[in-house]
């Protein structure tokens, strides 16, 4: 039997027990399983500027992003701007494939999206991100934007793994 805990933002502690025997420690600093949103938008650029991202890991391969509609998100049919919604699932997105190259800055290649519904000032957007392969040199995921149980869009993507560090490269975008 493994006990787990989280102890700090990307590490879990294990303890091993053994016929209910406490027998030893051990410590993981994957990014695996985040209990709260983290802002991921804290140096000035785009994504800071159109009010910052807050994302979280579920798991190896499974990630959510999230923000909060204001009204300089909106167009003129006072509707989320689909501009907006490319944006945060990119950055989302991207955010999610930089976790999983191991925190190797991530380009993106491809973005495809698809709008399924409108939302609206003051709704909670959250994304489901779900890496479906990654290689050396390529994260290919899939994305699906929720407001409550409602599919706002979905998207899939390809992004470019750099094995080099990028000054003022990182997630949020």
């Amino acid at each position: 039997m493994v006990n787990t805990r989280t102890v700090k933002k990307g590490s879990i502690i294990f303890l091993y027990f053994y016929n209910n025997k406490y027998i030893g420690t051990g410590i993981n600093f994957l990014n695996f399983m985040s209990n709260e949103f983290e802002q991921i938008s804290l140096k000035p650029g785009f994504m800071k500027h159109n009010g910052g991202l807050f994302f979280k890991t579920i798991a190896k391969d499974e990630y959510q992003f999230k923000v909060k509609v204001n009204e300089n998100h909106l167009n003129s049919a006072h509707i989320v701007h689909g501009g907006f919604i490319a944006a945060i699932i990119d950055a989302g997105a991207g955010t999610a494939a930089h976790r999983s190259a191991e925190n190797n800055p991530c380009v993106t290649i491809s973005l495809e999206l698809k709008f399924i519904s409108a939302t609206q000032l003051g709704n909670e957007l959250i994304g489901k991100v779900k890496i479906q392969k990654k290689t050396n040199t390529m994260v290919f995921l899939t994305c699906e934007l929720n407001v409550e149980n409602r599919i706002i869009a979905t998207a899939s993507g390809v992004w470019k793994i750099l094995k080099k560090k990028l000054p003022g490269a990182g997630p949020g975008g």
